[in-house]
């Protein structure tokens, strides 16, 4: 909209009244929220996605939605630049309330230019970024790019380094949540891998270099979907926390995940009233197969632990054999880490390591109680896993449970072997309370391998050596794979009866919550990578 009109009144020549300069804000407020114009709204419809500005709308509380650079525009002039109107330069940015409490957020607009960042957009975005460090709220990122602005050449570039850097001053001080809900390809997709978690809908596709380039680079021939749909990063590459089918999907989990976390670092997070219910839960007491090697899904005895049964499962189709997400006990927030043995008997190995440690961390800087439930028959062998660095990606879980100094609850089940016990927050990692229920098996390796290393020279000279294994293994077992020794040692605080672990639990967390634990003073550990 030209600006001449703001200079006088053309019929008489006098200054505008306020009705009139009235009018123009009107007019050009109308002009920004139409974002990209009708069609391009109903072309964003057609391809099952929300616009921006709708986006915004399903995320936050009614009315509470304050925008900041309504009226932003780029300052490119090259490329026939000077005569494109973009309105809010291609994204939506403010803070709001979500369920109540303050947030601040960005939301690309595809239908103006295809969501590009330019100087101007990526600027936007970096502001806001800041204004949630300086206000202490979470920051939701709701991504829709065709990527940079490749008009503004350099500038565009500047942009993205201005967001990356923020994202990491956000980073450990208030939680940031990516919705990536669109095309998220190039520089842009760095952003949502800065940020702690990335919620993926069905429409959207993010990776470094497109299929194009891939193919003539490498010649691999690979499709969009393959490459970086939500399915790929989810499975294969462990970016993406979340699948959405849609955008309100979306929008839901955002608003989920939000309800379990503290608005910054230094809060705990919101506790809930109306959940005291303790009362012993006698299905856990049968809950394990009576078989010490038959699979189970721990997920069944999660929900008998957490309030209401709801646990909010992260990175659910990465690494199974590991089980991470958030649940409440007795109103609290807690995160919760278990071994899954329905999974490669609940082994850890290289992605469930990675996926632990940093599940851990994040719990730790934002205060959240860490809940460990063990089942584990070791570390996964193998040359592709020594190779790949299994040393190193192990030793972030020692790493990220032993640096951690929030209230840590261990309860082992049924396997706590070797290294991979340790790593699953023994005792000697920190654990505040260990807890065992009587299946619970705490050894150096299964009773199967160590009598066949200690008892090696007695079952080779018997006349009978399977019978005599048989019978050496089950005396190792009762002398060693007990939760019974690391009781006499110190190292299990109780044995507990499964049905009372939610009480055991919630009077541990309650007479935790005032724990502190001070670390020697410098700028940070180097965590192995």
């Amino acid at each position: 909209m030209s600006d001449t009109k703001s200079a006088g009144d053309p019929r008489t020549g006098g200054p505008r009244t306020m009705t009139e300069r009235i009018e123009e804000l009107l007019e050009r407020r109308d002009t920004v929220m139409a974002g990209g114009g009708e069609a391009r709204l109903e072309k964003q419809h057609a391809a099952g996605k929300l616009t921006a500005r709708e986006r915004v709308a399903a995320l936050v509380d009614p009315l509470s939605f304050e925008e900041f650079g309504m009226h932003a525009q780029h300052r490119t002039t090259l490329f026939g630049m000077d005569e494109a109107v973009m309105p809010a330069d291609g994204v939506v940015t403010g803070a709001a309330n979500v369920l109540g409490r303050p947030i601040h957020l960005a939301s690309q607009d595809f239908t103006v230019a295809g969501g590009s960042a330019g100087e101007r957009h990526s600027i936007k975005v970096a502001e806001c970024l800041h204004s949630a460090l300086e206000n202490g709220t979470p920051f939701v990122f709701i991504n829709d790019s065709g990527g940079a602005r490749v008009q503004e050449g350099i500038d565009s570039l500047s942009g993205y380094g201005k967001v990356f850097f923020q994202n990491v001053a956000l980073s450990g001080v208030v939680p940031q949540i990516s919705i990536v809900a669109g095309p998220c390809a190039g520089g842009a997709a760095y952003s949502p891998a800065l940020t702690d978690f990335i919620i993926q809908t069905r429409a959207s596709r993010m990776f470094i270099t497109g299929p194009e380039v891939i193919k003539s680079v490498t010649g691999e021939d690979v499709s969009a979907e393959a490459l970086g749909g939500p399915d790929a990063h989810m499975a294969h590459s462990g970016n993406t926390h979340f699948i959405a089918e849609n955008d309100e999907q979306a929008i839901l989990i955002a608003q989920k995940l939000l309800s379990f976390l503290p608005s910054n670092n230094t809060e705990e997070a919101p506790q809930l009233e109306g959940f005291d219910d303790v009362e012993r839960d006698t299905v856990l007491d049968s809950i394990l197969p009576q078989d010490p090697k038959k699979a189970y899904d721990v997920r069944d005895v999660l929900a008998r632990l957490v309030d209401a049964g709801d646990f909010l499962e992260v990175q659910a189709g990465f690494a199974p054999n590991l089980v991470i997400g958030f649940g409440r006990i007795t109103g609290r927030s807690v995160g919760i880490v278990a071994n899954n043995p329905k999974v490669l008997s609940g082994i850890l190995d290289i992605n469930s390591s990675d996926k632990g440690a940093r599940f851990i961390r994040f719990c730790n800087a934002f205060n959240i109680p860490l809940v460990t439930l063990v089942d584990v028959p070791g570390f996964l062998p193998g040359v592709a896993q020594e190779y790949g660095g299994i040393i190193r990606h192990g030793a972030k879980m020692l790493f990220a449970y032993s640096a951690s100094t929030v209230p840590k609850i261990t309860v082992v089940l049924r396997k706590a072997y070797g290294g991979a016990y340790l790593a699953m927050c023994g005792k000697d990692l920190g654990a505040d309370r260990v807890f065992a229920w009587p299946t619970a098996e705490i050894a150096v390796m299964g009773a199967e391998g160590a009598a066949g290393v200690v008892f090696r020279r007695e079952i080779a000279d018997a006349d009978d050596p399977v019978t005599k294994k048989t019978e050496l293994v089950q005396l190792y077992r009762d002398a060693f794979s007990t939760p019974y020794v690391s009781a006499a040692r110190g190292l299990v605080d109780d044995i507990v009866e499964p049905s009372d672990t939610r009480r055991k639990v919630a009077r541990a967390l309650e007479n935790l919550q005032s724990k502190r634990e001070l670390r020697p003073p410098k700028k940070h550990g180097l965590i192995p990578l």
